[in-house]
């Protein structure tokens, strides 16, 4: 199997952890995959109905504002995981960025992607606190049990 590693990255410090850590850990033969899954709302922005709420309405200026930084950060994010990987080695070629909507939610998406041709999934653990990970679960626990045949490594 070829060596397809599959990072999913939010824009946060411990999905950036994970890329360092994959820089420093895996050999730059690896081709990899940053992969980021946005929840779409940008079909709200684009809506306009009577019966949205009038506080809606007010404030929709400021909902989309925060849905376009948002894309923003994911792409800063994944620019910079690509600098440390190629700082490290890697080649640029090797090196893909994947940005989704979200479709079925984040980890399912995650884990779709991650049983589609990977070796090896890396992702930092979000640091949920016992009982929040205990009744929401988190994204890192949900890939860890459901992907199939595929190498899960959580950075904390």
């Amino acid at each position: 199997m070829e060596k397809n590693v599959l990072v999913a990255l939010d824009d946060s410090e411990n999905a950036m952890t994970a890329v360092e850590s994959l820089a420093n850990t895996f050999t730059p033969d690896h081709k990899v995959t940053l992969f980021s899954v946005i929840q779409d709302t940008a079909a709200i922005c684009e809506m306009y109905s009577p019966e949205l709420s009038p506080h809606f309405l007010t404030e929709k200026r400021d909902f989309c504002a925060l849905d376009r930084m948002k894309k923003e950060m994911i792409g800063g994010a994944q620019q910079k995981a690509k600098e440390i990987l190629m700082k490290a080695g890697f080649e640029e070629g090797n090196i893909q960025s994947k940005v989704e909507n979200s479709k079925r939610g984040v980890a399912r998406d995650i884990i779709n992607e991650a049983n589609s041709g990977y070796s090896t999934v890396v992702l930092g653990r979000r640091g949920l606190s016992g009982i929040q990970e205990f009744f929401l679960g988190s994204v890192s626990s949900k890939v860890i049990n459901s992907v199939k045949n595929v190498s899960v490594f959580v950075v904390d």
